[in-house]
């Protein structure tokens, strides 16, 4: 097993300096972002929240290397991935971030032991697939097909893809969006849990606003630019969320 992280000092793993991206439409440049500054800290649970439109998945994907800011840079340590090759770039997809999609993206005919397995392929100290289907409580389901499960339980095999490549930062783009309400809040408190057990660092991006009340900070976007930024002092378990 692998032990929980206990470092209590704040250690920036992200820094995003000045950063903006402009999207070009036709003859008009639309900016997705504006000199956008964040510090993202290791270990934290960081919940990203604003309207369609106001940068949150263009935030998403330069954080994880799937697009680069048109000016700023974006420091993962002390490298600037603004600078770095298209495969610097892949190399730190692969090595540092977990993806977890609001539709799963399982492949169907794949169980869900193969489908957390072709992740583990990627890194270069996976965990063990079955520990990752144990994680999110799977683990009598690992010879389940995607047809074969829930959404709830889909989106936890989604959950262990990700963790199993024992990635940095885990990247949710609206994890709860597709599912029930108490599916949901479930799925919320596996993430929280692996924050607090693998000292993971969790930033979760939504439309819907109740899920802040269970991050360590967060942060509001309105129109490509950073409005507030705040810190819980007593986050809320996901079971007493209301939404």
């Amino acid at each position: 097993m692998i032990a929980p992280v206990t470092d209590s000092t704040p250690e920036v793993l992200l820094h995003l300096d000045n950063v903006r991206k402009t999207f070009q439409m036709g003859e008009v440049a639309v900016d997705a972002l504006r000199n956008v500054n964040l510090q993202i800290y290791h270990g934290e649970f960081l919940v990203m929240v604003g309207p369609s439109g106001s940068g949150k998945t263009t935030m998403l994907n330069i954080i994880g290397g799937l697009d680069q800011p048109t000016s700023g840079s974006v420091w993962y340590r002390d490298e600037d991935l603004s600078q770095v090759s298209a495969r610097e770039l892949t190399r730190y997809r692969r090595e540092t971030i977990g993806f977890v999609f609001q539709f799963y993206n399982l492949v169907p005919t794949l169980t869900a032991r193969e489908n957390v397995m072709v992740a583990t392929e990627l890194s270069k100290q996976p965990i063990e697939v079955d520990e990752a289907l144990e994680l999110v409580g799977l683990g009598q389901r690992h010879e389940h097909f995607p047809a074969q499960m829930s959404g709830g339980e889909q989106q936890r095999v989604a959950i262990a893809r990700a963790v199993a490549k024992n990635p940095e930062l885990l990247l949710c783009d609206e994890p709860t969006g597709a599912l029930d309400y108490e599916t949901g809040k479930k799925v919320l408190r596996l993430l929280v849990d692996l924050k607090n057990k693998l000292g993971k660092t969790v930033l979760i991006i939504t439309h819907n606003a109740a899920i802040a009340e269970a991050a360590d900070r967060v942060v509001r976007l309105r129109s490509g630019e950073i409005v507030e930024v705040h810190a819980n002092a007593h986050p809320k378990p996901p079971e007493e969320i209301e939404w």
